[in-house]
C-alpha cells in the first residue's frame, strides 16, 4: 500500500465504522482486580516466565478453546469491516494472536492473503480450519518479517505481552508493514500488569499510555474506540482500540 494512499484510506476506514456504527468484538476478558504479577512469586520466576509465552495463559486457552470459539463467533462487525475495505485488493495481512480464527475467517473471505498467529496449539488447529487462513503456532517475539504485510490486526491479543515487552513488538510490527499500511490494536484499559481470575496475564493501557507507544514505534494512531465487554472468565471490563497507520 502507498504511502499517498493513506489519507483515502483512513476516509474508507472512518466511513465504513461510522455506517455500521458497531464495537469491535473482545477476544479476551479481564479484570485488573486480581493479583499482580510481581506478587505471584518471590523469586521473580513469574517475571521471567512471562517474558516469554506465559505457560499458564496459553494452557488456559488451549484447555477452553472450543468454549472460547462460541463466545467470540458472529458476523464481522464494524471495525473489522473497515480495516478490510481499506486494504488493497489481495493484500496480504497477519492476525496477530488470532485466537480460533474468526477475524482471519472474515479477512480470507473477502479475499486478502491471512496469515494467523497464536501461541495456543488449540487455538491454531481451530483456525486453520477456515479456508484461505494459513495458520501457525507462533509468539509476538517470532515476528521478524521486513515490509511484507498490507495490516497486521492484534484484537486483544498484546495485552497478553509483559508491557516492558510492548515497546519491541510495537517496533517489530512497525518493520512488517508496508509504508502506509495498517495495525488494529485493541486492549483492556486500566493501569498496570496483574493476572485475571482464569490465571491469564495482562497488561492495562489508556489512550496516552497506548498513544504515545505507538508514536514512539513509527504508528500514527487514528480515532479511539471504548466499550465495556463480558468475555470468558465472566467479567465485564472496559477496553480500548485505534487503527493506526505506518
Amino acid at each position: 500500500m502507498a504511502r499517498g494512499r493513506q489519507p483515502q484510506d483512513r476516509r474508507i476506514f472512518e466511513r465504513e465504522e461510522a455506517r455500521a456504527g458497531a464495537q469491535p468484538r473482545p477476544f479476551f476478558s479481564l479484570t485488573n482486580t486480581h493479583a499482580p504479577l510481581s506478587a505471584l512469586a518471590s523469586d521473580g520466576q513469574a517475571r521471567n516466565t512471562a517474558a516469554m509465552t506465559d505457560p499458564e495463559t496459553i494452557a488456559v486457552y488451549d484447555a477452553r478453546a472450543a468454549e472460547y470459539e462460541q463466545i467470540t463467533a458472529g458476523e464481522a462487525d464494524a471495525t473489522l469491516r473497515a480495516f478490510i475495505a481499506a486494504l488493497p485488493p489481495g493484500g496480504r495481512v497477519l492476525d496477530l494472536g488470532c485466537g480460533p480464527g474468526g477475524s482471519a475467517r472474515h479477512m480470507a473471505a473477502a479475499g486478502l492473503a491471512v496469515d494467523a498467529w497464536d501461541a495456543s496449539a488449540e487455538m491454531v488447529r481451530l483456525a486453520a480450519r477456515h479456508p484461505g487462513v494459513t495458520a501457525r503456532q507462533a509468539g509476538f517475539a517470532d515476528l521478524d518479517a521486513q515490509a511484507a504485510y498490507d495490516g497486521v490486526w492484534a484484537n486483544f491479543s498484546l495485552l497478553h505481552a509483559p508491557m516492558a515487552d510492548l515497546p519491541h513488538h510495537l517496533a517489530a510490527i512497525r518493520a512488517a508493514l508496508k509504508p502506509g499500511g495498517l495495525f488494529h490494536i485493541a486492549v483492556k484499559e486500566g493501569t498496570g500488569e496483574a493476572r485475571d481470575r482464569l490465571g491469564r496475564v495482562y497488561a492495562y493501557y489508556t489512550a496516552d499510555s497506548l498513544g504515545a507507544l505507538l508514536r514512539a514505534a513509527g504508528l500514527t494512531p487514528g480515532a479511539w474506540r471504548t466499550g465495556r465487554d463480558r468475555g470468558l472468565d465472566g467479567a465485564v471490563a472496559p477496553w480500548i482500540s485505534t487503527t493506526a497507520h505506518a
